[in-house]
């Protein structure tokens, strides 16, 4: 089976690894999410993976409203480090050799993210997933996935979300909503359509990076995309 990227970077959201159940990690959806993965790192894709921490704790929620944002952000890296972990267990399980690189120094759980050190990983078809996102504040893990694809010269960016790809509404509240098949990033930026945030969709115009929404909930799309499917949308300049 052919593959049209070479290496890529896949974001996944906390919520994600939850299941559904809103907070902590599903063992179960963890080991579905891993085999996926395995599959397709099996192809020879050089693959990263940016993980969130929605499932813990998220920085800008109602959680951390009476909160220093500084204190709570790191709040937010920490619960990455959790997810991280999480799917690096599941994925070893697998016989997937996987390293996770923490933004934050914690010698004992990670290794430090050291660009060259991480780019060498994934060219001995090791599985590399990024935690502690950028390892600063007032920065999400959508800008640490376009900032660690520009670092490691990913092909593309494939964001895992709960639906099909970019709709004009919220598909779970506007019945009608329309899909786009394909939109720039200034299209993004002037609707307002809550793909990424703006700094990070920034970053991907500003660098010519492109990047596919397709939906995780639906068994065998990360492997689709890889391939050349027409999954999800795709955003590109």
């Amino acid at each position: 089976m052919s593959v049209v990227f070479k290496r890529v970077l896949l974001k996944l959201s906390g919520e994600a690894l939850a299941a559904g159940q809103g907070f902590g990690v599903d063992v179960r959806r963890v080991h579905e999410i891993a085999g996926e993965i395995a599959e397709v790192s099996a192809l020879g894709v050089q693959l990263a993976i940016v993980v969130g921490g929605g499932n813990f704790f998220r920085g800008v929620a109602e959680q951390a409203r009476d909160m220093d944002r500084v204190s709570a952000d790191h709040m937010g890296m920490l619960a990455t480090m959790i997810n991280a972990l999480a799917l690096q267990d599941a994925l070893e399980k697998r016989d997937v050799f996987t390293r996770v690189m923490s933004a934050i120094e914690m010698n004992q759980v990670a290794e430090p993210f050291i660009r060259r050190r991480a780019i060498r990983h994934l060219e001995k078809d090791r599985v590399v997933i990024f935690g502690a996102g950028t390892g600063n504040p007032y920065f999400s893990t959508d800008t640490a996935a376009s900032l660690r694809a520009m670092e490691i010269k990913a092909d593309v960016i494939l964001k895992a979300t709960k639906v099909d790809g970019i709709y004009d509404a919220d598909p779970f509240l506007v019945k009608d909503a329309t899909m786009f098949e394909q939109i720039t990033y200034m299209d993004i930026i002037k609707r307002g359509l809550k793909v990424m945030d703006t700094t990070a969709i920034s970053l991907c115009k500003d660098n010519n990076l492109p990047m596919i929404i397709f939906n995780l909930n639906r068994p065998g799309n990360i492997r689709r995309v890889i391939t050349g499917e027409k999954v999800g949308s795709l955003v590109s300049a």
